[in-house]
């Protein structure tokens, strides 16, 4: 069973920057996709960023040029670059994953029930105006 733990959120003011990180452990090597997926109350989980075992990666509109997801395959870790915060960035950030399957569109992992089988607990981001 894989586990996920995320790590390094908090509370920025608008503009400032953040880097998230997601251990995995009992990570299996092949086909597999990982994704940072945000959640705000009264509103849908949405995807924000994903990449694959073949490097590619997707974000969704309203991060590109602003968030860099990667991944460190030695320290089985992926990461999420955050810069320029915007209040709407605020929410629970997701760490997930899925083997077998790679990125989507907009910032998902295309998996065939619509979510990736593995997550964390997530990590709190606030970012003020």
């Amino acid at each position: 069973q894989v586990e996920l733990v995320e790590s390094g959120g908090g509370s920025v003011q608008a503009g400032g920057s953040l880097r998230l990180s997601c251990a995995a452990s009992r990570f299996t090597y092949g086909t597999y996709c990982m994704g940072w997926y945000r959640h705000t109350p009264g509103k849908e989980r949405v995807g924000v960023a994903a990449i694959d075992s073949d490097g590619d990666t997707t974000y969704a509109d309203s991060v590109e040029g602003r968030f860099i997801i990667s991944l460190d395959n030695e320290k089985k870790t992926m990461y999420l670059q955050m810069d320029n915060l915007q209040p709407e960035d605020t929410g629970m950030y997701y760490c997930a994953a899925e083997w077998g399957v790679l990125v989507g569109l907009r910032g998902v992992c295309y998996t065939a029930s619509g979510s990736p089988a593995y997550w964390g607990k997530g990590e709190k981001v606030t970012v003020s105006s």
